[in-house]
């Protein structure tokens, strides 16, 4: 749904990479596109980095290490964004418990946190 979703955004112009390598290390979603539609990619490009989590451990540890992977794929491919989202599935959990958002800061970075 979320591919799907980001899909219809990057329509206008711009492309979704799943699974982008990064080294030997993989980010789930590298969206990218042209501020500058005469220039296309030549010119400037906005770059996005998005890391999917499911919640297997508590929330703050798979948090904690997503933000670290998060961080690092940004600062690979030059991202001016970068966000993670964790999928809580935990059978029980109301929406009010599951969707979040906030942001933190690694190694100088901010991260966008979401919860669904």
């Amino acid at each position: 749904m979320l591919q799907a979703f980001l899909q219809r955004i990057v329509n206008g112009g711009g492309r979704i990479s799943r699974e982008y390598g990064l080294g030997r290390r993989r980010t789930d979603l590298f969206l990218e596109w042209p501020l500058d539609e005469a220039q296309g990619f030549l010119g400037p490009v906005q770059r996005v980095v998005l890391e999917l989590k499911i919640l297997h451990k508590s929330l703050e540890a798979t948090i904690e290490e997503g933000l670290t992977q998060t961080a690092a794929y940004a600062e690979q491919c030059g991202a001016q964004e970068a966000h993670l989202i964790v999928f809580d599935r935990r059978p029980g959990r109301s929406w009010e418990k599951k969707i979040f958002h906030r942001t933190e800061t690694i190694g100088g970075r901010t991260i966008g946190v979401w919860g669904m």
